[in-house]
């Protein structure tokens, strides 16, 4: 079956990024000049996504604004002549989104949960906003490609520094059926550093199929005491198998704050507006800290 729907989680309530996130969505935050959920839907757009449920909470009605249209502004820019920009926005409104409210935030698990009367009985994929991934086959696409040969239920992950493996859940993967393709004995989420099984960490694409309803349906509380998504994983690759696909390309963490300061420096310096001034400024601001 054709994977045509993706889910993303965006009920958090971005504590990590307080004060800001006090009245502002964390997933509108801005990298230059595109909020981080932007790159998300726009990396499901380019995998052949077709509609996308977005789980949203209190205080993030701007995420469905930013991707509405906004007839003024429009308007506004076509008088001005200001075609470039009105691409631009209209780019935003140009795919199915489809939101729906976590009233209380219970886990990742929770918010895949909400999606099911949407998904159905079809395979799907969840995209977390605090990760941006770049490679030249979109992540997704590639977790899509993998299904196509499995049927099966298939996880990013990607090495990390083995002191950080307790920030993430990490797999403990058996033999490579695949280049880059792992059976998976178990998942464990955010395991103590010394008990880690690998440096295999899940890293915010998952491909699932259905059946994981079933799992989240019956999930109990585990860690944070919120119904984590790993542990319903877990118990689904003991009916069916799931795979985790390794991923080779660029991934920049936006869910803390240096990462989401290096992500918009580097992404500063690529954009055509700003990358000039940045790479000099940041120059001549070497020169003074030394």
């Amino acid at each position: 079956m054709k994977v045509r729907k993706a889910v993303i989680p965006a009920a958090g309530l971005g504590t990590r990024f307080l004060p800001a996130t006090k009245a502002l969505a964390k997933e509108m935050l801005p990298i230059i000049d595109k909020p981080t959920i932007q790159y998300i839907v726009e990396e499901a757009k380019k995998s052949g996504i077709e509609d996308i449920l977005v789980v949203t909470g209190k205080g993030k009605r701007p995420i469905e604004d930013h991707f509405d249209s906004v007839p003024e502004l429009e308007q506004n820019l076509k008088d001005k002549g200001k075609t470039d920009l009105l691409k631009l926005v209209e780019q935003t409104t140009d795919i199915n989104l489809y939101f729906i409210r976590q009233s209380h935030p219970r886990g990742l698990g929770d918010a895949v949960l909400m999606a099911k009367d949407f998904v159905g009985d079809e395979p799907f994929v969840v995209m977390l906003g605090d990760d941006i991934m770049e490679d030249k086959v979109p992540l997704t696409k590639q977790l899509m490609q993998r299904y196509e040969d499995t049927h099966a239920s298939t996880l990013a992950v990607m090495k990390v520094p083995h002191q950080e493996v307790n920030k993430y859940g990490v797999i403990d993967p058996a033999a490579q059926t695949k280049p880059g393709l792992y059976d998976v004995k178990r998942f464990v989420e955010k395991p103590d550093v010394d008990k880690a099984p690998s440096d295999l960490a899940i890293i915010g694409r998952y491909l699932l199929t259905p059946e994981i309803f079933q799992m989240l349906e019956t999930q109990k509380p585990g860690a944070g005491n919120e119904v984590q998504l790993t542990d319903a994983i877990d118990r689904l690759n003991k009916i069916q198998r799931v795979f985790a696909h390794e991923f080779k390309g660029d991934r920049f963490d936006v869910g803390y704050k240096f990462g989401y300061l290096k992500t918009s420096i580097e992404f500063g310096l690529r954009h055509p507006e700003v990358k000039d001034e940045l790479r000099a400024y940041i120059k001549d601001l070497s020169k003074k800290i030394k």
